[in-house]
């Protein structure tokens, strides 16, 4: 059995060595510079880890989980355009390195090349994961789409935005464990399960997210913290303010909410926008927003394991699929 860390320099290394011979090169320049600027690898180290459960050499899978980093990747060089999103894990983002129209390119490009990683897996295998690969690329679009429509409403519920989220995130994951499955020849249930594990994992990796952009210590999480507050971002946190807050707790959130945010580059906030982080925070407290969300965390992550423990394989098989999604859970520690 490898361990997480093991897996993870079996991504990098990949990543780190992989050619880039077509051209022209401004084109694919921005592919490199996106796979090359960090960040946690957390879709190839699952389906690395899946498919150790039945089968050594989870090296003999590369180019599969290198095909899920790829696509995830676009999908942040498209988020973050559409976003105008200013920088990306410390590194200025594409369309502001670039520009606009080179970062639609490039990150169709990482699309395709995600499909072709993707499609030189096994030969016996290749319907069964594009089928799966395809149905999720297409739920992630859907849910960033409802993302976007959310935005424009107010009356958005917590199951719309769970299932938004669903979409969004927690269907990569979940296709990254279950394509490990069955490129190790897992039985059909396990496979399932698998799935359902890293669906409701996802659901709490994200709440969890939406927690810590308000709770977080920004020296731990690497971020400022209040960004989806200035943003007005439809979170569980807000949807829930809203949802349960009093008249005069709503009137006041409804004002804060009607006081445009401004765009943050670095950790440092103006007294404007520390001032509305505060109020809302202030609102969120009384509420019991913040309980609320740890609980509902908390639910998706017991949720989670009772998938894991329907899973076919001996316990200590399991072990490091286990402590690495609990290490996934404690980024706030």
């Amino acid at each position: 059995m490898f361990t997480s860390d093991e897996l993870l320099k079996l991504v990098n290394d990949y990543l780190d060595n992989m050619p880039y011979e077509r051209k022209p090169k401004s084109l694919y320049e921005p592919v490199r510079y996106v796979l090359k600027i960090g960040g946690k690898r957390i879709r190839p180290v699952l389906m690395l880890l899946a498919y150790n459960l039945y089968k050594d050499a989870p090296e003999n899978i590369l180019s599969s989980a290198i095909a899920l980093e790829i696509y995830h990747n676009y999908t942040l060089l498209h988020d973050d355009l559409m976003d105008n999103a200013p920088m990306r894990r410390g590194k200025p983002t594409v369309h502001k390195r670039w520009d606009a129209n080179t970062a639609i390119l490039s990150g169709d490009s990482m699309l395709v090349l995600a499909f072709e990683k993707m499609a030189q897996c096994c030969p016996d295998k290749l319907k069964p994961v594009i089928d799966l690969f395809t149905e999720t690329a297409l739920e992630i679009g859907e849910g960033q789409q409802y993302d976007m429509e959310f935005e424009t409403r107010s009356n958005v519920t917590e199951d719309e935005y769970i299932e938004m989220i669903r979409l969004k995130t927690s269907v990569l994951l979940a296709c990254a464990l279950k394509i490990g499955a069955i490129l190790a020849d897992a039985p059909d249930e396990d496979a399932e399960n698998l799935y359902r594990f890293g669906e409701q994992i996802g659901l709490a990796f994200q709440l969890q997210d939406d927690y810590l952009d308000v709770y977080g210590d920004p020296k731990v999480f690497g971020k400022a913290t209040g960004g989806d507050i200035l943003s007005n971002k439809k979170t569980y946190m807000l949807i829930n303010a809203l949802a349960k807050a009093d008249d005069n707790q709503r009137k006041e959130l409804e004002q804060w909410l009607a006081v445009e945010g401004e765009e943050t580059t670095g950790m440092e906030r103006t007294d404007a926008q520390n001032a509305k982080i505060r109020a809302v925070t202030d609102i969120y407290n009384k509420v019991g927003i913040d309980r609320m969300a740890q609980e509902k965390i908390n639910y998706f992550f017991e949720e989670s394991k009772k998938y894991l423990a329907a899973v076919k394989v001996p316990e200590e098989k399991k072990m490091m699929l286990r402590e690495y999604t609990a290490k996934m859970m404690r980024r706030n520690k």
